[in-house]
């Protein structure tokens, strides 16, 4: 994010694209509502007409995989009808010619016949976002779980340099984080081409750092992708898996192929809290301590570094991540040392200048923004207020290109996935407490004219079938969802939609395309599922 939660109580405007802000990040959702309630403006891009949606000045309601088209046409819209700021966009970006020649032709018109959305709105939409500031833009993984989700959050980004909502309270740019520590994990180089801080991989000289800092030879270059997995172990790259905090075999797109590879490996190790779908099939299970029962930091989707402190001591023989990789670090003859998570943060401060001043000590209480480079640094609630990293920054003329799956006589439905408000992720945790009886059923949302076709009543169990498999599920008949279209939520295990998904990338990130795979709904012959 480049703003914080707090920012958004601020926002004159509100663009929420790809995100069901009430039922995914609640807590983010409270404070929208107290600027709503106050006179921002809302506009919403999404297939679905969601709680927030219904609430909106605008409801953008697109095709499925077809945003790219859409914000393109506002951008065309902000330029044609000279309502950019030409301020900002002399003084602090760069490339601005090359955006105007891209969007010339991204007419609303023309973009109506691609995302179904009509003209007139597309320009009442680009209209209000560019006059009324500060305004904030927010998506999730609605946006990014497209083929072409690298795209859209560059496009975002046009419309946000193009009217100047940058640096400055209640505008940005600000995605919300999918789960509890995503950002800190990335920040921290959990990613296959960066080192601690964003430091590329293939950059010797940060790999001389890291080097000297670890004692160790840093490749040079960049690693597998989480998608990358499955034809890396078909070919046999791949012999041995270690899988920490992570339920893949719920989560992951295609999973009946998934499963088949797993099937191939020489050793499979989960290190998990319970005993997941993905833990049953491992060869050895390390069990973990939960949040609670340890002792750590997390750092949250606005920057945020915050301590977590142990409330209870963890059950049987689990232990925290930390203890059990060094634990095996030393097993496997390569000592880390006594490490506390204390300890931890101090090299972390030596080695990511952006966390530089941070350290257990300054992090009671609130916790502290990043970047905070130095010891006496408040901490960065608002990133880029007077310049940006790379000194002006780029607008990047974006492609739009279809999904890779679109609706045929077999398979004749746009299938979108997410989550619901009482299950969270895989359902690993949700699942285990009194949140599963709210919905406890996996289920699908059909539109009625769509089950009258069918013949499917509410309550009806149906078969869903794309081309990686099947899946049974209760049918909910919901106006939520156009005619064409349907919901499912991918909590559920036993009837797991990433069945359903397939293995379309984005080119850039290589985040599979979750939210567009179409698939075919008949009664199911069986009980409920």
């Amino acid at each position: 994010m480049t703003n914080s939660l707090a920012d958004l109580e601020d926002a004159a405007c509100f663009l929420v694209v790809g995100s069901n802000v009430t039922e995914t990040y609640p807590v983010v959702a409270c404070r929208m509502r107290r600027a709503l309630r106050r006179g921002a403006r809302l506009l919403v891009v999404d297939p679905r007409r969601t709680e927030l949606a219904a609430a909106a000045d605008l409801h953008l309601r697109v095709v499925p995989g077809t945003d790219v088209a859409l914000l393109n046409a506002m951008a065309h819209v902000i330029v044609e009808g000279g309502l950019h700021d030409r301020a900002f966009v002399g003084a602090r970006t760069e490339s601005f010619e090359d955006l105007a020649r891209a969007v010339a032709t991204w007419t609303p018109e023309r973009a109506a016949q691609v995302t179904g959305v009509a003209a007139a709105e597309i320009r009442r939409a680009a209209e209000i976002y560019a006059t009324t500031k500060p305004a904030a833009i927010i998506y999730s993984m609605g946006v990014t779980q497209q083929a072409g989700g690298t795209a859209t959050v560059l496009a975002l980004a046009n419309l946000a340099l193009l009217t100047g909502n940058v640096g400055q309270r209640g505008s940005g740019i600000n995605p919300l984080r999918g789960q509890c520590n995503v950002q800190g994990c990335c920040d921290m180089g959990v990613l296959p081409d960066f080192l601690p801080g964003y430091r590329p991989v293939v950059d010797a000289g940060a790999r001389g750092v890291f080097s000297r800092a670890w004692g160790v030879a840093v490749p040079g270059r960049p690693g597998l992708r989480a998608t990358d997995l499955p034809s890396a172990i078909e070919a046999g790259a791949i012999r041995a898996l270690y899988v920490m905090g992570e339920n893949p075999l719920v989560t992951h797109a295609d999973l009946g192929r998934l499963e088949d590879v797993l099937e191939k490996l020489d050793f499979l190790v989960v290190q998990d809290i319970f005993l997941t779908e993905t833990a049953q099939r491992a060869d050895v299970v390390l069990p973990a301590a939960a949040l609670a029962e340890k002792d750590g930091t997390v750092t949250s989707t606005e920057r945020r570094v915050q301590l977590v402190r142990r409330a209870v001591k963890p059950p049987g023989r689990s232990r925290s991540d930390l203890r059990i990789i060094c634990d095996l670090a030393a097993r496997l003859g390569s000592p880390l040392g006594p490490a506390s998570p204390a300890k931890v943060m101090r090299e972390i401060a030596t080695l990511v200048p952006a966390y530089g001043g941070i350290s257990y000590t300054r992090l009671a209480g609130e916790g502290l923004q990043w970047p905070c480079p130095e010891k006496d640094h408040p901490g960065t609630p608002v990133l880029h207020t007077d310049a940006f990293p790379r000194g002006r920054a780029r607008f990047t003329a974006v492609r739009y290109v279809p999904p890779a799956e679109a609706p045929s006589p077999e398979f004749p439905f746009v299938l979108i996935t997410g989550r619901n408000l009482y299950q969270y992720h895989s359902g690993s945790l949700t699942r285990r407490t009194g949140l599963n009886a709210l919905a406890p059923l996996p289920y699908v949302e059909i539109n009625p004219l769509a089950a009258a076709r069918l013949g499917v009543v509410d309550g009806e169990p149906v078969r869903l079938t794309s081309l990686r498999g099947s899946v049974e599920a209760i049918a909910r008949l919901s106006e939520a969802v156009r005619d064409g279209e349907l919901f499912m939520p991918f909590h559920y295990g036993e009837a797991a939609a990433n069945r359903l998904t397939g293995a379309a990338l984005d080119s850039q990130a290589g985040t599979p395309a979750f939210k567009v795979s179409c698939v075919r709904v008949e009664k199911a012959r069986c009980g409920r599922p």
